[in-house]
Order: C-alpha cells, then structure tokens, then sequence
C-alpha cells in the first residue's frame, strides 16, 4: 500500500478523548437526494478524515461519483449528473442518457461494448449494472474511541430476469480513517442455473483539476488503439498521449479515442496505473490485479466543457459479447460460480509516495 503522511500520523491518536463523535474525523453518512433528475436517489458521503471524500450513488450500482481531496476535485462529472436508476435504458446508446461519469462507472456484468444484436439477444452500450440499485447489506462505521479505525459498506445489486440469466454483484467499498484510499471488493456471482456470459469493466474518470494541462497519464504494456490503426489522431507514435493537452476542437460532440493496454504486472500479479499533477503535488493510483483484471483502456476525450480521461481496468477490450464470442474470448460463469475483482484507488501528496508511484507505475519490477 503506498502511505500517506495522514495515514502516519493518525495512529498519534492526537484525538484521543478530545471528540464526541466519530463524524468529528469521518465515516459513512447516507441521505436521499431530493431535485432534478437525480431525486429520490439514494447516496452515501464517505469522509475518510484525510482529505479524500467522496459520494457513493446507493441507487446505480454503488458507483461513485463526486470525489475530492482537500479542495481539488478528482473526477470527472458529465452534464447529465446524477439520475435516479433506469433499469430499462439498456437499448442502443441509451446509456450515455445517464452517464454521469463520476469516479467510477461500473460497466458489465454481461456486456461491455457499443450496442449489439445477435442470435443471443439484443444489448445496450456497456449494459445495465450501472442503472441497477442496490440493496444495502451492512455499514460499518469506525469507532474510534475503541480503536477502531476501518469503516465499510456493503450492497448487493442483481442483473437478473425471470427464467434467464442471473447475475448478481456484491459489493464492499472500505477503508481506513487516516488513510486516503478507496478499496472496492466485488464478487460476481451466478444464480441462475445455466453458464451467464460475463465481462466487467470499471470506468475511472477523472477530470480538471486533477487532469490539465501537463497531468501525466502513468502506465506501462503493450498497447494499440481501439480500432488498431496506427496513425489514430491521439494514439500514436509522434503525439505524446501520456500527457493531458488543452482542449481539442476536433474532440466536439463524440470526439475521441481510445487505447487497449495488455498492462504489465508486478511480482504479486498487481498492476498500477493513474495520474500525476506537479502542479497540485497530487497523484491517484489505481491499483488492481492482473489475475484478474487482465486489461486496461486509456480513454482521452479533451471536448471544450467535456475534457476528461479515463482509466478503465478490465475483464477484457469492450469489444461487446459478439465479437468476443466470435474469437472465444467470452467468459462464462457457471451455475453457482463466482469470480472476485479488487480494486484500489488511493491519493498521494507526499513526495516519497509520489515518486515511488511514478517509478512503479511505468516499470515493472
């Protein structure tokens, strides 16, 4: 884990017998949103009493949205916002009707991909997981009077129909007060009685001010653009599209790309990859493992007012469920089956931890 000096300094106990209230440092506190389109949408603030604080959206997936670190914001946040969960808005690219970007976007669990229709049915861009609201199972908030620091919530989200495929997500989003991370535990598992197809992919979108002018892009692997072409606009081997540029005319409207990276992982099998802003003197890290999530895409859209990069771990490309069928590259969870994916997100400020990211992020070791 890469520490950060509030994670150090928290076990100082400078607290002791000086708070009444475990919300005095942070925790977990859940409401209800109440105008536009996002009413009636149930979220929960996460306050991990360092500086890192973020919404959770109870109502889609347990996804995250808004997150900040002191003053600076992290993600990205699309024009649409926040909407109350639209579990049938799964057709044709209904999707981007209610993609609010956010620090996460959960993709899956059976399609990731544009919109496609085969002899298996007919899917909508990057499937329904993420209009898909949870049934909350436990939150544990910490305690601090009694030493205990850990706090998490837990939430059970189910892409299912009747005499069909079922497929169900639990979800743990934890941390430590003190410490700037973000840990999500996902379990897939399948309730129905016949093999479900399954691809998953986590949509990390980060915006201004994290991402400007200048941000470093940190990963390392063999890679090609989305439609394998070498002289793609961005990914290329004249542009350096490791950097965020300014604002680009020609990403208007649905402009952009995209990069498919074969990341190179660690000894453990982990796997690094994020963003570095020296002017800020922060960093993010996302932190997954290879075993698991064998694939991350690099999403650069730089639109006036939509200006925005994603870094996306992965089951596989979102190639959708045809074409990874077609070339047997589709992955099947059996009856009863289940398969786990972690994934870590943490802030740095300190140097130290900063420039172990930045060495550890681009070579493996």
């Amino acid at each position: 884990m890469l520490d950060n000096k509030e994670e150090k300094n928290s076990s100082s106990h400078a607290w002791k017998n000086k708070i009444s209230n475990h919300a005095q440092i942070g925790g977990i506190e859940t409401s209800v949103l109440d105008n536009g389109l996002s009413r009636g949408t149930r979220i929960a603030w996460i306050n991990t009493g360092t500086g890192l604080r973020y919404k959770v959206v109870l109502d889609k997936a347990m996804d995250i949205a808004e997150a900040f670190f002191n003053q600076h914001n992290l993600a990205w946040l699309s024009h649409v916002g926040i909407t109350s969960p639209q579990p049938f808005s799964n057709q044709g690219i209904d999707w981007l009707k209610t993609f609010g970007g956010g620090l996460l976007t959960t993709c899956g669990l059976s399609h990731t991909g544009g919109p496609e229709t085969d002899e298996f049915g007919q899917r909508g861009l990057h499937g329904e997981i993420s209009n898909l609201p949870a049934e909350i199972e436990s939150i544990l908030q910490p305690d601090p009077a009694l030493g205990k620091l850990n706090f998490s919530i837990t939430g059970i989200v189910k892409e299912s129909m009747a005499l069909g495929p079922n497929l169900e997500l639990r979800r743990t989003i934890s941390g430590k007060l003190g410490s700037a991370t973000i840990a999500i535990h996902d379990t897939v598992i399948n309730r129905g009685n016949q093999p479900a197809p399954h691809m998953l992919l986590y949509h990390c979108n980060f915006g201004w001010p994290l991402v400007d002018e200048g941000t470093d892009i940190l990963w390392d692997g063999e890679w090609q653009s989305r439609e394998g072409e070498p002289n793609n606009k961005i990914f290329n081997a004249h542009n350096n599209f490791r950097k965020c540029p300014a604002p680009l005319d020609a990403h208007a409207g649905r402009g952009e790309e995209a990069a498919f990276i074969d990341i190179t992982k660690h000894k453990e099998g982990e796997c690094y990859c994020g963003l570095y802003n020296d002017r800020l003197g922060i960093a993010v890290s996302l932190k997954f493992y290879k075993e698991e999530l064998p694939w991350l895409i690099n999403w650069q859209h730089w639109g006036k007012g939509e200006y925005v990069t994603g870094l996306e771990p992965a089951t596989l490309p979102p190639m959708g469920q045809a074409k990874a069928r077609a070339e047997n590259k589709l992955i099947f969870i059996e009856p009863g089956e289940s398969k786990t994916y972690r994934l870590e997100i943490n802030v740095l400020n300190e140097k130290e931890a900063i420039n172990h990211f930045l060495h550890i992020s681009t070579k493996a070791n």
